[in-house]
């Protein structure tokens, strides 16, 4: 009897249609290894969501096969929803050591450093998980110490480039391993698994260079307090706004909590230079010229909390914003941030500074690879199979258009959903099957426990307010012994409505009445006999309709 092929299945968790939230799973046999463990940014209609997570269900179902989880680089798309999986799922975390210090960071908020194995690699490295072997491969991206995988299976390599640039003059001279990418090409690679974000821009991206020429050009010129917004993960850009300031003897502060987080882990662990005397506290700037001082701030996507947010809305308890200062953008706003973006742009111009952003200067580049990049990739790797991920569904599928205009065939390109199972062989690969793949909502210490009922009711509730009918009623007979009373929220102010407030407790009585006269005593059917008709004569003396809460007292 023929013995059935060894197959790998490819399980996406998050990361496709989507930006963020970046996980993927590879099972062989009875070794399941995963690739990063990212949240995402929850949506407009996520009311009081903090951060959207992957679901794990297929992975504590299959607990036992899990050999570790294996980290690209240090972003929080990428390793963000860490702390809230290894809460359920205890496995070793294997990272570069930039990316596991900005870990540990969360391990220790979340108190879990000393129940975690992490372990520390290196470009180079290889690591044994059940039958895959994980080499590690020196990459560009816009935060140091970030790795593409190659994953070396009984069956054949797949490579994982996790996000990526081509950069030839990188900030800490290290570029991209192109030799021992050619070499795995040459070799043949079974699948690749490429990142998709910048697929619709042409040519390619800029070095990370170009911003450390701009900045100079813009310090040698300002007058004032230098106030520079930008990702706080970004240590080569940090490291470039340090270079320029001591070039024009200026003195470094920082302000926001994950900014001095991320400097304090980059200068310990030495991805940060800091000449002696030139980092100063927040508290201090004010014993300096205006002309010595730059601030490196967060904020730069107008989040409403932000540090750059509240000097912009003078709400800073430490910081000002003077007119003359100049403040520096320097990143691009996520897709759905524009607007938060423009309006902190606006307030700052407001108070009478000068505000540079991208498309005044080159203050930013991306850290993700273009058009002419992403043909290099596929021209090395050569794979077989290849799998678009880190992307919306436009990206992944003009992600594999790019792979058809380089010559693979169209079957061997697979633009897949997440949680939608991919299963290779040697010689063929299909799509089979489907895993639980959703969001999980985390909403402060709750993850999980807002689901689609209870958005739609703060959407219902942000929407149209609420009412809220108290009424008291006797335990024998069902008489109304006070009330209704009604309390509203978010609808009409009472005093203002009293009018409409009056009828609306005429309708109630009338309703109990009716309920009473028929014999109706159960709670169940005399709320939804107060719901009904109140509902509809709101509706048709305001258009609205508010969320109905009755209270129903028995004496």
């Amino acid at each position: 009897m023929a013995r059935k092929p060894a197959k790998i299945k490819v399980i996406p968790l998050g990361g496709l249609n989507e930006i963020g939230k970046n996980m993927m799973a590879f099972e062989f046999k009875d070794d399941i290894m995963i690739v990063d463990c990212g949240l995402s940014f929850p949506e407009d209609e996520m009311l009081g969501i903090d951060m959207v997570i992957p679901d794990i269900t297929y992975l504590i179902k299959n607990r036992d096969k899990v050999r570790g989880i294996v980290l690209t680089h240090g972003h929080e798309d990428h390793i963000g929803a860490l702390p809230y999986v290894l809460k359920k799922l205890n496995v070793p975390i294997y990272g570069t050591k930039l990316t596991l210090g900005l870990v540990e960071n969360k391990l220790k908020e979340h108190k879990l450093s000393s129940s975690v194995h992490t372990e520390v690699v290196k470009p180079g490295d290889v690591i044994k998980l059940g039958d895959f072997k994980v080499e590690f491969i020196r990459t560009s991206h816009s935060i140091a110490d970030a790795v593409c995988l190659a994953i070396h299976t009984p069956i054949g390599t797949i490579v994982h480039t996790g996000d990526f640039k081509v950069d030839f003059t990188p900030i800490d001279g290290e570029p991209m391993d192109f030799h021992r990418l050619a070499e795995l090409g040459k070799r043949g690679v079974l699948l690749l698994l490429a990142d998709s974000t910048n697929v619709e821009r042409q040519g390619y991206t800029m070095s990370e260079r170009t911003v450390g020429v701009t900045f100079e050009n813009i310090f040698r010129n300002a007058t004032q307090r230098i106030i520079v917004a930008t990702f706080a993960s970004n240590v080569h850009r940090v490291q470039q706004i340090i270079d320029a300031a001591y070039k024009f003897n200026r003195k470094i502060s920082v302000s926001g909590r994950s900014m001095v987080n991320v400097v304090n882990v980059a200068m310990d662990l030495g991805y940060l230079k800091v000449p002696e005397d030139m980092l100063i506290d927040i508290n201090d700037i004010n014993n300096y010229p205006n002309n010595e001082v730059v601030v490196i701030t967060t904020g730069s996507q107008g989040e409403p909390m932000s540090a750059l947010s509240r000097m912009a809305s003078a709400e800073h308890r430490k910081l000002e914003i003077q007119p003359g200062d100049m403040v520096i953008l320097s990143a691009t706003p996520i897709p759905g941030n524009e607007k938060t973006v423009a309006r902190v742009v606006n307030q700052l111009f407001e108070k009478g500074a000068n505000v540079i952003y991208e498309a005044l200067a080159d203050v930013h580049v991306s850290g993700h690879a273009c058009q002419e990049e992403l043909k290099l990739m596929h021209s090395l790797i050569k794979p077989k199979y290849f799998i678009p991920v880190h992307g919306e569904y436009r990206h992944l599928r003009q992600h594999g258009k790019l792979a058809e205009s380089l010559g693979m065939p169209t079957e061997n390109i697979f633009t897949i959903e997440n949680g939608q199972v991919v299963e290779i062989t040697r010689e063929s690969a299909r799509v089979c099957g489907n895993v639980p793949a959703g969001n999980i909502l985390v909403d402060g210490l709750g993850v999980g426990d807002v689901g689609n009922i209870v958005l739609r009711d703060r959407k219902h509730l942000s929407e149209d307010g609420l009412m809220v009918v108290v009424v008291t009623i006797t335990k024998e007979d069902g008489q109304v012994v006070s009330g209704p009373d009604i309390i509203s929220r978010g609808f009409v102010y009472v005093r203002e409505s009293e009018v409409l407030m009056d009828e609306a407790r005429t309708v109630v009585k009338n309703a109990l009445q009716v309920c009473q006269n028929n014999g109706i005593k159960e709670w169940a059917a005399l709320k939804a006999s107060i719901k009904d008709s109140l509902k509809g004569f709101l509706y048709e003396k305001t258009k609205r309709s508010p969320m109905i809460l009755p209270i129903i007292m028995e004496v």
